[in-house]
């Protein structure tokens, strides 16, 4: 069954490969000059690429650190010394590109080897599903669109899920450096390196806790209530937090993680701040809805696990069982929704994106809009939760938390940023039926043509300029 599943995960890689490098070429025949972002990011490889590396050199508006240029670097030049190409061949716009598409597919056998690790290996159907999922994921629209662009997302994704597959094998030095390495690329990522740090505290408080609900005398009071079962994790929690001992335990796992983070602190103490560069539009905001919009592009993304008429008889129900919680839930994201939406000004500007017109067409159009989604923002974050409850409590806590911090301080509602902690959010869902996941892919390879159809064909361009413009994610 290992060597089938051998055969399948090859067949997978190869093709998904060879159709990458056929669209490869047809962005390099469409895009023969910098397009969006790659203006600030690929005259700065290309000074890099040429040795110039003194500050003096840097483009004032890029807002992240030097990460993809010094990977690009080591990756192309060598090239020149191995077969003797010229600088302007081994620098090009093509070559710095195709550095992403390296990228992915390490990405691609990064996934596998997490769905692996991640999920239990006691069913014979299962490795079908296992390279089903690695495929899904590596053709996820928003994720797959960037294998082609010189950004900074398919390089940010490989060493955050690097960092996260070291973390799940134990090796947390490595991690630690492979989260440094992921910061390099994207100054979020830190967050997740601090989750693969709440990976391995979750896990043993997972296992402290199992303990203490065998033991037949228990040390905690019994508690009645409607809370009475948080209340029996927070008084765990409190007592857990009181040994010396575990403290000590938690420390020996973690201080690489603890390190980077002290590293992380001085960098924002000289910095003065997170963003390097243009900070006037990368200002941090309490963006509540950003976790509303996040639930609904999950819900989207993953609908043929998340939504069916089973599930949404379940929540109809439980929300009638708890009709005071969730009118008090409801209440108070209609507050967030009113109070801390915020609309940035690429947002409204830029009218390339696919953001700008489910804003212009679905926010802007009435304004009682964004209060009557709240329903289904709560049922969204309802069905993600309960896709997780094969997780312990206190891996969904710092998975949540993290979430929380990555995506609320994001004034610029961008489906870039929701790569990262949808592909994690998928990988720890279990395996679902094979049926499913064909649906999925299927709908992945759908979005997908559409939006490479869009980019490459339908072009347009401004009043006030000549260069031809896209659509894109």
């Amino acid at each position: 069954m290992a060597q089938l599943e051998g055969y399948y995960f090859s067949a997978a890689l190869s093709c998904t490969f060879l159709v990458s490098c056929l669209l490869f070429s047809a962005f390099s025949r469409a895009l023969r000059e910098p397009y969006m972002d790659e203006i600030f990011h690929l005259p700065q490889a290309q000074r890099y690429c040429e040795g110039h590396f003194s500050l003096s050199q840097w483009d004032p508006m890029i807002t992240t650190l030097p990460g993809l240029y010094l990977v690009s670097v080591g990756v192309v030049k060598p090239a020149s010394w191995i077969f003797g190409w010229s600088e302007h061949v081994v620098c090009s716009i093509g070559m710095l590109r195709f550095v992403n598409l390296l990228f992915s597919v390490g990405n691609f056998y990064l996934l596998y080897l997490l769905f692996r690790k991640v999920q239990p290996r006691n069913k014979a159907a299962s490795s079908i599903q296992r390279v089903l999922s690695t495929l899904t994921l590596a053709v996820f629209p928003t994720l797959y669109f960037f294998n082609f662009l010189y950004y900074t997302e398919v390089g940010s994704m490989f060493f955050t899920l690097f960092a996260y597959l070291m973390c799940l094998y134990g090796n947390h030095k490595t991690s630690a450096l492979l989260g440094f390495c992921g910061f390099m690329f994207r100054q979020t990522n830190i967050i997740w390196a601090v989750f693969c740090a709440g990976n391995v505290i979750a896990q043993k408080l997972t296992e402290a806790w199992k303990t203490e609900l065998q033991k037949k005398e228990n040390r905690l009071p019994p508690i009645k209530g409607p809370f009475a079962e948080f209340r029996k994790i927070l008084q765990f929690l409190v007592a857990y937090s009181m040994s010396f001992k575990n403290l000590s335990m938690l420390f020996r796992l973690t201080w690489p993680y603890i390190l980077l983070g002290f590293l992380f602190c001085a960098f924002v103490v000289l910095n003065g701040g997170i963003v390097i560069g243009d900070r006037s539009s990368h200002e941090a905001c309490l963006h509540f809805p950003q976790l509303f919009y996040f639930f609904s592009f999950t819900l989207f993304f993953s609908f043929p696990h998340l939504l069916s008429l089973s599930k949404i008889k379940t929540f109809l129900s439980l929300v009638w069982k708890r009709r005071i919680l969730f009118f008090v839930v409801t209440l108070v994201s209609v507050f967030l929704v009113w109070k801390f939406t915020y609309a940035h000004k690429y947002l409204l500007a830029d009218n390339r994106h696919y953001t700008f017109y489910v804003w212009k067409r679905v926010f802007q159009r009435y304004e009682i809009v964004k209060y009557l989604l709240v329903p289904a923002y709560i049922f969204a974050g309802w069905s993600i939760a309960d896709s997780l409850k094969s997780k312990s409590i206190f891996w969904n806590l710092m998975f949540f938390i993290c979430l929380f911090i990555v995506i609320v301080p994001q004034k610029l509602l961008e489906f870039r940023y929701f790569i990262l902690p949808y592909v994690i959010y998928r990988l720890n869902v279990p395996l679902p039926p094979t049926s499913r996941l064909l649906c999925e892919l299927s709908c992945y390879a759908v979005v997908n043509f559409i939006t490479f159809y869009i980019f490459l064909n339908k072009t347009f361009q401004w009043p006030n300029s000549q260069d031809i413009q896209r659509f894109m994610w």
